[in-house]
Formats: structure tokens, C-alpha cells, sequence
């Protein structure tokens, strides 16, 4: 699959999937669960949202560096940025969810760590696209 494709797969996918997520967090706020909702729960509430927010952007994202390498002529996407871009992608927002699934007295769980993993690949992989950029005529 050439790189066109793999990052307009995995950001349609993306989207529907963090949108989905976004529906469940309306959804467990409209039914005002606990779990979710109690005040002992703010920092649960906070990863999730994180989550949502940070996946349906980098979902964007992959749409749009899909739709780059296909129109702008000259624009090529390095094979390590373009799987940084995408693994960014996934642990970013995945480190923000599991951190959120076990709080431990206000603080996300150890998940959370994969967050500054997935920002690292994920400027990575935007710093090499914005120098392919640049190198377009």
C-alpha cells in the first residue's frame, strides 16, 4: 500500500473511531455515571476528553498528509516519518485513554506515559513532512 493510502486509511478510520469515542463520553455524561462523573472522577474526565480531542486532530492530520502526498508534486514523506506519523497517532491519544482507565488518588495511571512517546514521533514526522515541504518546488 503506498503511503497515500495508508494514511488516508488509518485517518478515516481514525475519525470514525474518536468520534465514536466522543459519542460515549456524551453518552456516559447524559446518563450522569459516576464512574465518569463524580468528582473524584475530574481527572478521568480529563484524559478521556484529551483522548477525543488529541485522535480526532491527528486523525485529521493523517487525512491531510494523505491528501499532500497525492497533490503536491515533489512532496515525498520519508518512510520513518510517515510510520512515526502514524504510531504518533496511535500513542498519543492511546496514552491519554489507558491513563485515564485507573486513577490513582487524582493522578492518571501509568498508561499516560505512552503520551510523550507518541508527541516525539508525532513531531518527528510533521518536522519531516514541513522539510519535505519546504524542498517542493
Amino acid at each position: 500500500m503506498n503511503p497515500s493510502d495508508r494514511h488516508l486509511r488509518f485517518g478515516w478510520w481514525s475519525l470514525f473511531a474518536f468520534l465514536a469515542l466522543g459519542v460515549v463520553l456524551e453518552t456516559l455524561h447524559g446518563f450522569k455515571l459516576g464512574w465518569y462523573l463524580d468528582v473524584d472522577r475530574e481527572m478521568r474526565r480529563l484524559m478521556f476528553t484529551l483522548a477525543h480531542a488529541h485522535g480526532t486532530l491527528l486523525a485529521l492530520v493523517n487525512i491531510a498528509a494523505g491528501l499532500t502526498l497525492r497533490a503536491v508534486k515533489g512532496f515525498e514523506l520519508e518512510k520513518k516519518a510517515s510510520l512515526a506519523l502514524l504510531w504518533g497517532s496511535v500513542l498519543l491519544p492511546a496514552g491519554f485513554l489507558l491513563g485515564g482507565l485507573v486513577i490513582h488518588d487524582g493522578d492518571p495511571g501509568i498508561g499516560v506515559l505512552l503520551v510523550p512517546v507518541g508527541a516525539l514521533l508525532l513531531l518527528y514526522g510533521v518536522g519531516s513532512a514541513a522539510r519535505s515541504m519546504g524542498k517542493v518546488k
